[in-house]
């Protein structure tokens, strides 16, 4: 996610210092289908020139930097955060060469004209404050024909009662945050930038399970930044009031009932969009 009026007053707050060890335990990677899938929306190759927006504490530039069809492929990574205390994490986490990490946020990013094949925006994209300067901005340093790729990872809540039940507890918290679930990033594609420098936007989904745990569930709620804000004696009882829903279980599936492992699902959307 440069701080200031460019980032959300919750999110400077819920991601800043202090927080960002717990988030970047607690929030999971990315399925390998959707980074090969984005990798295939690329039609630049040789070693491609990316940029990514919002790169918090380096979970999807970790994720991307392994990826067999990605290790070969990346030439240079210019990651932009706006959180000091994310781009801390970041730079102990991330050690590669190839990468760099600078302050910067979407309307206004620091980097080149027309430098990059590809700017990715990993579970961030919806923190946006203007949509159609970001649109600007990203086409101003996407060589013509560069990709953009949002993406997002979300528990998802159609698959087992007890998901939807924890996302109905916490979702209480969010105090008219815009969160990637609301849909508000999607006025991107009717912004005039838009309109102009892209190509219609296209879309895909993967339902991703992964192995959760009791610790495990309360950890992603807690790093939920609308969760972070508040008070340790709320904290407490979302922490109590999530133990008993998944104590319940209402259409858990377990992987190792003595281990206390069971499905935690998830769904990950990949939104891509070409620049004229």
């Amino acid at each position: 996610m440069v701080q200031g009026d460019s980032v959300h007053k919750i999110a400077q707050t819920g991601f800043g210092n202090g927080t960002n060890e717990l988030y970047d335990r607690a929030r999971p990677s990315y399925p390998s289908d959707a980074l090969k899938y984005i990798r295939q929306e690329v039609a630049a190759s040789g070693s491609l020139d990316i940029v990514e927006v919002g790169s918090g504490t380096g979970i999807f530039t970790r994720a991307i930097l392994a990826h067999p069809d990605w290790a070969t492929a990346v030439g240079k990574i210019t990651a932009v955060e706006p959180s000091e205390g994310m781009r801390g994490i970041f730079n102990n986490s991330v050690q590669d060469e190839r990468v760099s990490c600078q302050n910067g946020s979407f309307e206004n990013t620091g980097v080149t004209n027309h430098s990059a094949d590809l700017v990715i925006v990993a579970q961030a994209f919806h923190w946006c404050r203007d949509y159609d300067a970001a649109a600007a901005e990203f086409s101003r340093i996407l060589k013509p024909g560069g990709i953009v790729a949002l993406i997002w990872n979300l528990e998802d809540r159609e698959s087992a009662p007890w998901v939807a039940q924890v996302r109905d507890l916490i979702e209480q918290f969010e105090q008219g945050t815009p969160q990637f679930r609301l849909d508000l990033w999607r006025a991107l594609f009717r912004t005039k930038s838009f309109e102009s420098l892209f190509h219609p936007h296209k879309e895909r989904s993967w339902l991703y399970p992964l192995v959760g745990s009791l610790d495990i569930v309360i950890d992603r709620a807690m790093s939920k930044s609308y969760v972070a804000v508040q008070s340790e004696d709320i904290k407490a009882t979302i922490k109590a009031d999530i133990t008993e829903i998944v104590n319940r279980g209402d259409g858990k599936q377990w992987i190792d009932g003595d281990k206390g492992l069971f499905e935690y699902p998830y769904k990950t959307l990949v939104v891509v969009f070409q620049r004229k």
